[in-house]
């Protein structure tokens, strides 16, 4: 297994900024805002455009039913939206949010390039072409060493979930299934194995779950998620900075602990409803003994 080197070298000198470029499929609006340090020069955002996986519709009926249940896939196709795994209004959010990097680029005179896929010949070719020291990656699919051992110095991430415990996803999900009380976001170096590289920054934030979405935890998770954008984008302006004066201190994971977490079935989102409501019922419980003690 190749991992992205763990002893930085010197920073570049005061005459040449770390060079980054920055790769998403949208939503790093507040990412970009940040990284405007003199120690940093943006040399190319890469947006993949390819990110809905492709399936066959045999494929598409037996993975619905597995994540989703027999209900939810006959609905599915009784209103006709099948022919894709995300949503248009899904698709309608990442457009806008690459129409406005694309017009922030623009504005700070960035190369800004859409990409089919990263893994693509010409896209690997055009990263290349930016001679970058450092690779921020944030919010894509996986992407391989080709890609993210381009830069010198490897490429970063920002993970939503404490590693080594959680890794993978999807974020908060588990955190809630397994009754946290926090939820951890981790900036580390891009490794082959999923969330596994050094850590450089971490940080924790309270996860309680708001009744009044009810048995709704995806719409929870997905407000939950937007609150942390500031944060997230924080702690990767914090990290490229660091390594750009050269105070960045990292330290390797063990990989032996904590779970490698994937997608939930049907079965794992009905059990969290069910816990969800069994902690209500907890929680009512306790606060009406508290009350009768007083």
């Amino acid at each position: 297994m190749v991992e992205s080197p763990t002893n930085y070298p010197p920073p570049p000198t005061p005459a040449a900024p770390l060079r980054v470029m920055l790769l998403t499929h949208g939503g790093a609006e507040e990412v970009l805002a940040r990284l405007s340090f003199p120690e940093v020069e943006i040399v190319g955002i890469f947006v993949e455009t390819d990110i809905v996986r492709h399936h066959s519709f045999t494929q598409k009926i037996k993975r619905s039913i597995r994540y989703d249940g027999f209900a939810a896939t006959a609905s599915k196709l009784f209103q006709k939206v099948f022919s894709r795994d995300k949503s248009a209004s899904e698709l309608a959010v990442l457009q806008d949010s690459r129409n406005e990097l694309e017009r922030i680029a623009h504005e700070r005179r960035i190369p800004f390039q859409l990409v089919r896929n990263y893994h693509d010949v010409e896209a690997i070719e055009l990263m290349k072409a930016c001679d970058p020291d450092l690779g921020v990656i944030y919010g894509t699919n996986i992407i391989k060493e080709s890609v993210f051992n381009i830069p010198r110095l490897g490429s970063i991430n920002l993970h939503q979930g404490l590693a080594p415990f959680y890794r993978g996803g999807p974020p908060i999900f588990w955190e809630l299934y397994n009754g946290e009380t926090e939820v951890g976001l981790t900036v580390h170096q891009v490794a082959a194995k999923v969330d596994s590289g050094a850590i450089m920054l971490q940080e924790t934030v309270p996860l309680n779950y708001d009744y009044s979405y009810d048995s709704d935890y995806e719409l929870f998770i997905e407000d939950f998620s937007k609150n942390l954008r500031p944060l997230c984008a924080e702690l990767v302006a914090r990290a490229v900075r660091s390594i750009a004066l050269g105070t960045v201190e990292t330290r390797e994971q063990d990989s032996s602990q904590g779970t490698r977490y994937r997608l939930p079935v049907k079965n794992q989102k009905d059990e969290l409803r069910r816990r969800l409501k069994a902690r209500r019922s907890q929680s009512k419980e306790r606060w009406t003994a508290s009350n009768a003690e007083t």
